[in-house]
C-alpha cells in the first residue's frame, strides 16, 4: 500500500516533448537531408550560386557551404549539427565546406535502409570508423609532397592548389590571375600564424584584374580634418609614431564648475588646457615621427600643428589596421606621449597615398618585417566583392595548409573514386554484415563524382571513370 502512494518522479520540465527509438533516427537522417539539398547544387566548378535575402534586408549571394549554412535558420537540433560541421572545417581547413556537408548526408543516406532493416547504429558506427581509417591511411600513401623542392616547382604546386580552390568560386574565371597573388602574399608573411596579418580591402569600381597586391599595409583614408590636405603625402625611410592616445581637446564634463578665489588666475585655468594638448603634440614632434597614426582622434588643432610641421597623422585608426602597420614596420603601439624612445617607433621605405577608385589609401610598403600584406579587392556590386573576398579567404587558408603540412593529392574527384576503388576491394576480404557497411561507405565517397556527372560530366565519359577506377557507379 505504501508503494503505491509513492509520489511520482517526473525527470523532464513539463511539455517536454521526448522521441526516440527507429522513427526519431529516421526522422534525424530526414532533416539532415533537406539541408543536404539545399547546398548540392553548389558545389565544383558547375555548382550555381544561392542568393539568400534575411529579415534585415540584406542579401547575399554565395557559393561558400559555411556561408550559406550559417545564414539557414535551422531549427531542428539534429540538422543544426551540419552547420557546425560547416564552421568547423571552415575555421580549420577553410575550404570544402560543401564537400563535407555533402559527405555527411550521403553517409546518412546509405545508412538510412540498414536502420530501417533494423541494423542496429552502433554497428554501422563501427564499420564506419574502420572505413574511415582506412581511408585516411590510403589517402597519407597517395599524398605527394611539396618538401625538398625548388621554390618555383613548390610556388606551381601551391598556385595549383589556389586555382583548384577558385575553379568554384565566382571568381573562378580569373583564378590564375588570383592564385598567384595569394601564393605570393602567404609566402610574403612566412611562418605567421595570424591570419589577420593578410588584409583584404574592397574598392567598388573598376574590374577584378584591376585588383592589386601590396607587400606592406594598406587602408582606406581615415576621417580627416581640414589641415589635412596641407599635410604631404609621400615619404622615403619615414620614422612612423603610433598612438593609442586622443590628441584633441575635450570638452569639459557636464555642470563641472571652477571655484577661484583670485579671479587673475581665471587665464591660467583656460590656458591650462591648450597646453596639455600643445605638450603631446611638441613630445610627438620631438619624438623624430614623420607619421603619426592613432586608434583614437585627432583633432583640427592636431592636424594643423602636423602640417605646418611637415608630418603626416591619421586618426580613429581600426585595432586591426594599427596592429598590422606595427608587425610590418617594427614599432610598437604607445598609450603616452612621454618618453617615447627610438626603439618604439616603426619605419618603411615608402609611404604614400594613393587614389584607388573613389577611395584613397595610406600605403605603406618595403616594411622591415614583411609580416605582412594587404590584398586590394576592386569589382562591381558590393554582393560580387563580397563574395570575392570570402573565396579569397578559402584560398588563403588552404595554401597556409600545404604549406604547413607539405603534402597535397588530386582533387577533382579522383581521390574519391580511389579510396572507394580501395574500400570496394578491402570490404571482398571481410565476412558478416561489415562487407555491406563499408560497401555503403565507399558508395558515398562517390557522391561528388554523381554530382559532377549530373551537373556537367558526359555519359561517354563517366563509363570512362567507371573503367579507369573498376568500381560501379550506376
Amino acid at each position: 500500500m505504501s508503494s503505491m502512494l509513492q509520489p511520482q518522479i517526473i525527470l523532464l520540465k513539463e511539455g517536454t516533448d521526448t522521441s526516440q527509438g527507429k522513427s526519431q533516427l529516421i526522422s534525424n537522417i530526414n532533416a539532415c537531408m533537406a539541408i543536404v539539398d539545399a547546398v548540392r547544387t553548389t558545389l565544383g566548378p558547375r555548382g550555381m550560386d544561392k542568393l539568400i535575402h534575411d529579415d534585415k534586408g540584406t542579401t547575399t549571394i554565395s557559393n561558400d557551404g559555411a556561408t550559406i549554412m550559417k545564414l539557414l535558420d535551422i531549427v531542428h537540433p539534429a540538422a543544426k549539427i551540419l552547420v557546425d560541421i560547416a564552421k568547423s572545417q571552415d575555421s580549420e581547413v577553410g575550404d570544402g565546406t560543401t564537400t563535407v556537408v555533402l559527405f555527411a548526408g550521403e553517409f546518412l543516406k546509405e545508412a538510412k535502409p540498414f536502420i530501417e532493416d533494423g541494423v542496429h547504429p552502433q554497428n554501422l558506427i563501427r564499420s564506419f570508423r574502420t572505413a574511415a581509417y582506412l581511408a585516411i591511411n590510403k589517402v597519407k600513401e597517395l599524398a605527394v609532397s611539396i618538401e625538398g623542392k625548388s621554390i618555383e616547382e613548390k610556388k606551381g604546386l601551391l598556385e595549383k592548389c589556389a586555382a583548384t580552390t577558385l575553379s568554384s568560386k565566382l571568381i573562378g574565371g580569373e583564378k590564375d590571375f588570383f592564385a598567384k597573388m595569394v601564393v605570393e602574399a602567404v609566402i610574403s608573411i612566412g611562418q605567421e600564424d595570424r591570419l589577420n596579418m593578410i588584409g583584404i580591402k574592397k574598392v567598388q569600381g573598376g574590374n577584378m584584374r584591376d585588383s592589386f597586391l601590396v607587400k606592406g599595409v594598406a587602408f582606406k583614408k581615415t576621417f580627416s580634418y581640414a589641415g589635412f590636405e596641407q599635410q604631404p603625402k609621400k615619404f622615403l625611410n619615414a620614422k612612423i609614431l603610433l598612438l593609442n592616445v586622443e590628441l584633441e581637446l575635450k570638452s569639459e564634463k557636464e555642470n563641472a564648475e571652477v571655484r577661484l578665489s583670485d579671479p587673475t588666475k581665471y587665464q591660467s585655468i583656460v590656458d591650462a588646457e591648450w597646453n596639455i594638448i600643445y605638450d603631446k603634440l611638441d613630445k610627438c614632434v620631438k619624438s623624430g615621427a614623420k607619421i603619426v597614426l592613432s586608434r583614437l582622434a585627432i583633432g583640427d588643432l592636431a592636424t594643423q600643428y602636423f602640417a605646418d610641421r611637415d608630418i603626416f597623422c591619421a586618426g580613429r585608426v581600426t585595432e586591426e589596421d594599427l596592429q598590422r602597420v606595427a608587425a610590418a614596420t617594427g614599432g610598437s603601439v604607445q598609450t603616452s606621449v612621454n618618453n617615447i624612445v627610438p626603439e618604439v617607433l616603426g619605419t618603411c621605405e615608402l609611404f604614400e597615398e594613393r587614389q584607388v577608385g573613389n577611395e584613397r589609401f595610406n600605403i605603406f610598403s618595403g616594411c622591415p618585417s614583411g609580416l605582412t600584406t594587404t590584398i586590394v579587392l576592386r569589382g562591381g556590386a558590393d554582393q560580387f566583392i563580397d563574395e570575392a573576398e570570402r573565396s579569397l579567404h578559402d584560398a588563403i587558408m588552404i595554401v597556409r595548409r600545404a604549406m604547413k603540412n607539405s603534402t597535397i593529392v588530386a582533387g577533382g574527384g579522383a581521390i574519391d573514386m580511389e579510396i572507394s576503388r580501395y574500400l570496394r576491394q578491402h570490404a571482398r576480404t571481410i565476412a558478416g554484415k561489415s562487407q555491406l557497411f563499408i560497401n555503403s561507405y565507399a558508395k558515398a565517397l562517390e557522391v561528388r563524382v554523381h554530382l559532377m556527372e549530373w551537373i556537367s560530366i558526359p555519359e561517354v565519359l563517366l563509363i570512362l571513370l567507371q573503367t579507369l577506377y573498376g568500381s560501379l557507379l550506376l
